[in-house]
């Protein structure tokens, strides 16, 4: 099974992001993920589509929308004109799950829902069907850095049994706390794309350096 790394933004140096993206797809990164939040659903504030938009040229890398705000329906579309490829929104902000995910399959995305650590797999079952990647969050969202929360792994082999159960080819995508000490495991539990933001964009070691080291450790 191949594994995506998604290096995260919202680690980088916001004063030479466009490089630090450049790094990260010249050192072999598979997709640029893009945390947005909106002060609501989650405490901080970060960016939205116009980030999107800069990034766009700079990397022929996917880039991947992660939509950390109440009633996203009202973002996809701007969101698409940016020049996102797929967008993952929270099964907590959706109370028309099914709907928002055929927006945004209408938009020609690709489409993916996430869930709390608290919040139960059981949630999912009726939308599995519709999506192409399903999002465990392994902290609590809202801040770059926090540990993982060991009981994750459980959580994403046994989402790993349920997408095999119907046939799915969702990827599983996995953000919080990935890192040199918790990839390994991770990757072992059936994720498919991981999503590390302090592990790759920091100040002990260069972008490429970070990569090769997640790299060989899964």
């Amino acid at each position: 099974m191949t594994v995506k790394l998604a290096p995260s933004i919202l680690a980088a140096d916001f004063s030479r992001l466009g490089e630090q993206v450049r790094e990260a797809e010249a050192a072999g990164a598979d997709w640029i993920h893009v945390d947005v939040m909106d002060g609501h659903f989650v405490p901080p504030i970060s960016f939205g589509p116009v980030i999107v938009r800069w990034l766009r040229p700079v990397t022929g890398l996917p880039l991947d929308v992660h939509l950390m705000i109440e009633q996203p329906e009202r973002h996809l579309e701007a969101f698409a004109r940016a020049g996102t490829d797929r967008i993952t929104v929270h099964v907590e902000t959706c109370p028309h799950l099914h709907r928002t995910i055929q927006q945004i399959k209408e938009l020609g995305l690709k489409a993916g829902v996430t869930l709390n650590p608290a919040t139960p797999l059981s949630t999912l079952v009726e939308i599995l069907p519709e999506v192409d990647l399903v999002l465990i969050m392994s902290v609590n969202p809202g801040f770059g850095g926090q540990a993982y929360i060991p009981g994750s792994t459980a959580k994403i082999a046994h989402l790993r049994q349920m997408l095999d159960a119907i046939n799915s080819p969702a990827e599983i995508q996995v953000d919080g706390g990935v890192n040199g000490d918790t990839i390994a495991e991770i990757a072992r539990a059936g994720a498919t794309v991981l999503v590390a933001g302090s592990a790759i964009f920091n100040d002990k070691a260069p972008v490429a350096e970070n990569i090769e080291r997640l790299r060989a450790l899964v």
